[in-house]
């Protein structure tokens, strides 16, 4: 014999599948609100080329004039997997810096509008391909 379910269990879980689409798509929307730099580009290209430029080179490929005097390579920006970074992903790079790496902490050193400048001009470069 089939079991026999409770009008009231039907329409509980109608309420808790219509809450649970509703979380979705806010938390959806809000983490693509956050994959969007906001920063100025033209801005950026004067910080990246102050700061940046010697390791990641003019085509943020990774080779810039001081990145062959490092043990460990700077990253190629253009490469796939940091093309697949997040915005916060590198921002947190930017900000904090990357262990083990000669890729050091900007805090203090740009302000917080300077690293998404220069988020928002490595983007305009080499954009993000979460696809791939």
């Amino acid at each position: 014999m089939p079991h026999a379910t409770n009008q009231g269990d039907i329409g509980n879980m109608k309420v808790l599948s219509v809450i649970s689409a509703i979380c979705l798509v806010v938390l959806g929307s809000s983490w693509a609100a956050g994959q969007t730099a906001r920063g100025n580009p033209r801005e950026g290209q004067a910080v990246y080329e102050k700061n940046c430029l010697r390791c990641h080179g003019n085509k943020l490929d990774g080779n810039g004039p001081d990145s062959q005097d490092l043990i460990v390579r700077p990253a190629n920006l253009q490469s796939l997997m940091s093309r697949s970074k997040t915005d916060w992903e590198l921002l947190i790079a930017i900000s904090n810096g990357v262990l083990f790496s000669p890729m050091h902490s900007f805090r203090g050193k740009l302000t917080d509008q300077q690293m998404l400048d220069v988020l928002s001009y490595i983007r305009t470069i080499a954009p993000l391909d979460v696809v791939s």
